[in-house]
């Protein structure tokens, strides 16, 4: 499988609607209405290849309950960081984490997607997520029918299906967006998004307006935050310095959490693909601002 961390750095560019009510009052314990705090382990990518069990337990140390994982591996080794998916699960469990929702790329859906599901399943994944699309990948119309079929066969396991967005998804695609151009034409009884509240500001659109417009199709957001608001032209590449972490930044986190039960949220995580401060640190710095979040 391709590494991540390369594919985005060398190729990329620049169910009902939840309500505000009694179940989303603000809390005044712990993160946005209280709901655990996850992280997208893509975030300590380098740690996990030098210690998948020290990784993991540092992770709950710092007081995260969630995770989403990325990095399943294909090609006759399905595995999880270099452990199979079982010895994986049983790390997660031994530290107090689960695991709602998982990153795979296009060639997962290409290959033993059977398998691939099977996996997700036996580590109590609920959405399996499109998480980046290579240029020459987007085909935007053709992906309507892989990406439905592929949320078919999800399904059909007891698992949702979403869409991870960058900023390419907000460039021109005729009179419209391919961001609203899968919004339109994806089945929404079997496709859900992801959304990078980053990638969103970065290229110039407003998280709390998508919500509004497109309610309780965001069961999955991600959380990372912005030094300054660059150009929405500026290229996908010139994201070193970008990246601060939660709440160190310029994006106003109370406003968008507020607005986020309209958009559907059920698991928000913490993800920072470049940190200027070792990852453990800023993971931690990220954790405590959302801890102390109430809305």
């Amino acid at each position: 499988m391709m590494n991540r961390r390369n594919f985005m750095r060398n190729t990329a560019l620049a169910a009902g609607v939840a309500t505000v009510g009694t179940r989303w009052a603000p809390s005044l314990q712990a993160s946005p209405y209280n709901k655990p705090i996850g992280l997208q382990l893509y975030t300590v990518r380098e740690q996990l290849g030098k210690d998948v069990p020290g990784t993991i337990k540092k992770v709950a140390e710092i007081g995260y309950k969630q995770v989403e994982v990325y990095g399943y591996k294909e090609d006759g080794v399905h595995d999880f960081y270099g452990h199979t998916t079982a010895e994986f699960a049983q790390m997660l469990k031994d530290n107090g984490l689960t695991v709602p929702s998982a990153h795979y790329m296009l060639n997962h859906i290409h290959g033993n997607w059977e398998k691939t599901i099977e996996d997700a399943k036996l580590l109590g994944v609920k959405y399996m997520v499109n998480a980046i699309l290579a240029p020459e990948e987007r085909d935007w119309k053709k992906l309507v029918d892989v990406f439905n079929k592929a949320a078919e066969q999800t399904h059909k396991a007891g698992i949702g299906y979403c869409y991870h967005n960058h900023n390419f998804e907000f460039q021109k695609f005729g009179d419209s967006t391919p961001f609203e151009f899968l919004m339109k034409s994806l089945d929404p009884k079997l496709i859900q998004f992801e959304m990078d509240c980053f990638w969103v500001t970065h290229a110039g659109h407003d998280p709390v307006e998508l919500f509004k417009k497109h309610p309780g199709r965001f069961p999955l957001l991600h959380i990372k935050d912005l030094k300054d608001h660059p150009p929405a032209t500026q290229e996908f590449d010139a994201r070193i310095g970008l990246f601060a972490e939660v709440g160190h930044g310029t994006i106003d986190w109370k406003r968008i959490f507020a607005a986020a039960p309209q958009g559907g949220m059920k698991y928000f995580y913490v993800e920072q693909d470049e940190c200027e401060h070792p990852p453990f640190e800023s993971i931690k710095m990220s954790f405590d601002y959302l801890k102390a979040l109430t809305v």
